[in-house]
């Protein structure tokens, strides 16, 4: 195996709900643009690769994305330093479900996070929360060959953040073709509870289990220690009594 995929509820073959909006995706008191940036460079760079022979597919996997033990260990060549792959390797992605998945839940969950941080407090939220989670697939194997790809790790972080900061918000996701609203916390409960268990049973199908996990644990922390003054937690204020609250459901 080359590289070793993380992948997202919509993206796997076990798990499959796929979240599609939690509010009007198109009414924000400021425009996500930094979201929107990452959504429109994972789906160039996926489209770029998708154009370029196989082989050269497998290269810029090779050479971008993370290999825990060049970046434990050193002294396996590459074209990029192993620290900058704790980056690049959050924008590739093996097929197109893979980019998908991950897309469709920051796009759905991503926005929020960015409104309560400010635009540049999520780009370095996002980066951190991505880079800590890798770091975590890597201290738990520093001899892996295996390039991890995939920008899950980070999507785990925001999905996280989500849960500290709009449990109660109704989420709209496709069950076949139905849309049914679940409150989040049972969205993103039942999938970091799948993530454990997942990594407990030790499952090799190539997905990279152990990074969302560190992605979920990274986001709460970075949310925690991140968040303006005044960014309340656990808001459950429901719509009909946002504007008396003072916040947005």
């Amino acid at each position: 195996m080359s590289a070793g995929q993380e992948s997202l509820p919509g993206q796997g073959n076990k798990v499959m709900v796929m979240p599609v909006w939690d509010h009007d995706p198109f009414d924000w008191p400021e425009p996500p643009y930094v979201v929107w940036t990452i959504i429109v460079i994972n789906f160039g760079v996926f489209l770029w690769m998708a154009g370029l022979p196989e082989h050269d597919a497998q290269e810029v996997i090779q050479n971008a994305g993370l290999m825990p033990m060049a970046l434990a260990h050193g002294g396996i060549a590459g074209a990029l330093p192993p620290p900058v792959t704790l980056i690049t390797s959050m924008f590739l992605h093996g097929n197109l479900m893979h980019v998908f998945g991950n897309m469709i839940f920051l796009f759905v969950f991503g926005d929020d996070i960015e409104e309560a941080l400010g635009h540049w407090r999520f780009i370095a939220f996002y980066l951190l929360s991505g880079i800590v989670a890798s770091l975590t697939f890597v201290l738990s194997d520093p001899i892996s060959m295996i390039h991890l790809i995939g920008a899950s790790g980070a999507v785990a972080g925001v999905i996280s953040a989500y849960l500290l900061f709009r449990p109660c918000a109704k989420v709209y996701c496709l069950l076949g073709v139905i849309p049914l609203p679940l409150r989040a916390y049972w969205i993103i409960g039942f999938w970091a509870v799948y993530q454990v268990v997942e990594v407990a049973n030790r499952t090799t199908d190539g997905v990279a289990y152990l990074v969302h996990v560190g992605g979920l644990i990274a986001g709460a922390a970075l949310f925690l220690v991140m968040r303006p003054k005044g960014v309340r937690l656990f808001d459950c204020t429901e719509p009909a009594n946002a504007s008396a609250a003072g916040t947005i459901t």
